[in-house]
């Protein structure tokens, strides 16, 4: 890893981690690179920071950067979910009621979005 930041348990045993480098790692139970998040999806990052799972499985990323969160489903193109009303987002938390949380450290709270 270069530069890791954050770090996420997957469903499988497995976790993931973004890192400073402007990637995310996914890793197997076994602690074996799965894939990179950037190659697998052609996606660029700024500077990944938050990352989490969602209940679907589908990693979620904070872009401090950028000031975006994607959601990068199993299959299919990565979706932006976030995108406006963020100034540096670093952390994220999905709930089992569908919201996901943000710390934005750009503007000291934690902001809620269903």
């Amino acid at each position: 890893l270069q530069g890791p930041r954050y770090v996420s348990p997957a469903p499988n045993g497995g976790f993931v981690v973004s890192e400073e480098c402007g990637d995310v790692k996914v890793f197997t139970s076994s602690r074996k690179l799965l894939c990179s998040l950037s190659s697998k999806y052609g996606h660029q990052f700024g500077n990944p920071a938050g990352v989490c799972i969602g209940m679907d499985g589908s990693i979620l990323v904070a872009d401090e950067q950028r000031r975006t969160v994607h959601l990068f489903p199993e299959h299919g193109a990565p979706i932006c979910l976030v995108s406006t009303g963020l100034r540096k987002p670093t952390g994220l938390a999905c709930s089992s009621f569908g919201h996901l949380f943000v710390a934005d450290a750009g503007e000291n709270c934690v902001k809620v979005f269903k």
